[in-house]
C-alpha cells in the first residue's frame, strides 16, 4: 500500500470531534485525530501514508489501514499499521494493549500486545 518508508505526521490535518459520530468509511491523508466515533473503515489514501491518532474516549468499529498509528482509545476490527504503532493503554484489534515493547511477526516495531496489530499482506 505504501511504497516507501515514511515518518509519522507531527501535525493533525483533520479532526473528528468528541461529539461527532461518523457512519461510513473515512479516507484521509496526513494526520487524522479521532476524538469521537467512527462506524466504518478508516484508511490513509493509497501512496500517501498517514498517521492516525485515537484519543482516550475515541472508538472505531471497522478496519484500520494506516502507516502510523497511536491508540489511546478502542478499535473493534482488524488493524493494519504498516510502519509504526504505539498502543498507549487503548484497545486495538479487540485486544487489550499491554505496555511491553516487541517486534511483531510482520516486522512492525511498537508498543502493545503481541499480535494485536499486524501488517497487511
Amino acid at each position: 500500500m505504501f511504497g516507501k518508508s515514511s515518518k509519522p505526521q507531527n501535525r493533525i490535518d483533520s479532526l473528528i470531534g468528541a461529539t461527532t459520530r461518523i457512519e461510513g468509511n473515512v479516507l484521509f491523508s496526513g494526520g487524522l485525530r479521532v476524538d469521537g466515533m467512527v462506524r466504518g473503515n478508516v484508511s490513509a489514501l493509497p501512496d500517501q501514508p498517514g498517521t492516525l491518532v485515537l484519543s482516550e474516549h475515541a472508538r472505531i468499529d471497522g478496519e484500520v489501514q494506516v502507516a502510523h498509528l497511536v491508540v489511546n482509545g478502542t478499535i473493534n476490527g482488524p488493524v493494519h499499521a504498516m510502519e509504526s504503532w504505539n498502543c498507549a493503554g487503548g484497545r486495538a484489534g479487540q485486544r487489550r494493549c499491554a505496555l511491553q515493547e516487541h517486534r511483531n511477526a510482520a516486522g512492525c516495531r511498537g508498543r502493545g500486545a503481541p499480535g494485536a496489530l499486524r501488517r497487511s499482506r
